[in-house]
């Protein structure tokens, strides 16, 4: 069937740039037609404000969402809040992560997000005991994700030591991992044959959490699937030195030994890189996930952004911990951050920074040619951002007004795939996202 749409003013790429009066045409969820500088036709539906690509949410832990507010009493570091964050991760059932999640993923379409890359490792019971159905928290997240509207690319995560070191998983740690690389596999092959519907893809959890050879099938199964990799890479100092100590090279270094890295592949945070880490990255091509509200509240450090997209790297930006969900205020954080470091402005433009929030998002999915613009053979996924909030108005340049001030509740519309999921700044399906989210979190601490 065919629906019309008209927005007054949008984003169609970084290359044509905003353009107005502008038809989009749609059938069955895919656009097959856009038009600018078009007449208004008398079926359309309106979509106001500026309009631009659905978002992509490059890296998620939806249950961090309940840590929101809990983890700021008291000084520490990563290591401090990843307690907490045990505490939690302790207490999920497939009943509670399946409400949380649905809750928080409505949070992110609220929010302009139409794609979420879920880097999934809750696996297991809280004994390490696999559940009867190893898929079981696979499609919990697969529910909660149809429930809210989005899109989910789900990441299954191989998790089998708790340090470089190789010591054995302990305590919480034990219903993210798994014996062996045969088990893991299993379960992705359980994935794949329960939930079609759902793009799968492959997480390394980081250097500290696989031994090489571990990392090697992980990069094979990926890359003969052509599916998306991650890996949370030097995040922290302290597994750098952990790296060198036991492997002689760094992360990024042991990536590139064991097959991990190259354009299929995301490496997230990247914080704390040497120059040689950089050109390895950017010469692979090698996608880099930026998570700055994650990573400023963690206090993990700025990463050399700039310095690896000019390597050769696409830029992609993700929630992480979910301290915040807006991908305005990571995409600003983005450049912001580099001027604190540099003391320099314009490291990156305004169309390069929604850019990574779209297209260079889609890409970490693994679904850049489906996902990320508004143009023909692209799934129909529009963001209407209003211009008229008290942060966007009397902007003469709606691109730069959005990523430099605009915030998620200046999202007024959301459609996916064709559908509507999001009106006059509600949600359609889940209603109260607020109720939604107080709900779920409350049953987690009550």
């Amino acid at each position: 069937m065919l629906t019309r749409y008209f927005a007054e003013i949008g984003w169609l790429s970084a290359c044509e740039g905003v353009q107005r009066d502008v038809s989009i045409e749609v059938t069955d969820g895919v656009i097959t037609a856009v038009t600018a500088g078009s007449a208004r036709h008398s079926d359309a539906i309106d979509l106001p404000g500026f309009v631009i690509p659905g978002m992509v949410n490059a890296h998620s832990h939806a249950f961090h969402r309940a840590l929101r507010s809990r983890t700021h009493h008291g000084r520490g570091d990563f290591w401090s809040w990843r307690d907490q964050m045990y505490t939690v991760a302790n207490r999920l059932t497939p009943e509670r992560y399946f409400e949380l999640a649905r809750a928080t993923y409505a949070e992110m379409v609220c929010a302009g997000i139409t794609t979420v890359v879920e880097f999934h490792y809750v696996h297991h019971d809280v004994d390490g005991t696999p559940y009867g159905e190893p898929t079981t928290m696979a499609r919990v997240l697969a529910a909660a994700a149809e429930d809210a509207g989005i899109r989910l690319v789900l990441l299954d995560t191989l998790y089998l030591q708790a340090d470089v070191e190789g010591t054995p998983l302990a305590g919480p740690q034990l219903r993210f991992g798994d014996t062996d690389t045969d088990q893991w596999q299993a379960r992705l092959a359980a994935i794949e044959a329960e939930l079609p519907e759902v793009k799968l893809g492959a997480a390394i959890h980081s250097v500290r959490g696989c031994p090489p050879d571990a990392m090697r099938t992980a990069a094979a199964w990926a890359q003969g699937k052509h599916a998306p990799l991650h890996i949370h890479l030097s995040e922290q100092i302290k597994e750098n030195v952990a790296c060198q100590a036991v492997h002689g090279r760094t992360p990024a270094q042991l990536c590139h030994d064991t097959g991990v890295l190259g354009p299929g592949t995301s490496a997230v945070h990247a914080t704390h890189l040497t120059d040689s880490d950089i050109r390895l990255l950017g010469s692979s091509a090698t996608i880099a996930c930026f998570c700055p509200t994650t990573e400023r509240d963690l206090a993990d450090g700025i990463g050399p952004a700039k310095a690896l997209r000019d390597a050769g790297s696409l830029l992609s930006l993700g929630s992480d911990s979910h301290a915040v969900i807006d991908l305005f205020e990571e995409a600003r954080a983005v450049e912001l951050n580099e001027r604190l470091r540099t003391m320099r402005r314009g490291g990156h433009s305004a169309d390069e920074l929604l850019g990574a929030a779209t297209r260079g998002g889609a890409a970490s999915a693994g679904l850049s040619d489906h996902i990320g613009g508004i143009e023909p053979g692209y799934r129909a996924d529009f963001v209407a951002v209003d211009t008229g909030s008290v942060r966007l108005a009397g902007a003469t340049d709606p691109v730069a007004a959005t990523v430099f001030a605009a915030t998620s509740g200046d999202v007024t519309h959301v459609v996916r795939d064709g559908k509507t999921v999001v009106a006059d700044r509600r949600h359609l399906t889940v209603g109260d996202v607020s109720e939604a989210l107080t709900t779920s979190i409350g049953k987690l601490y009550g």
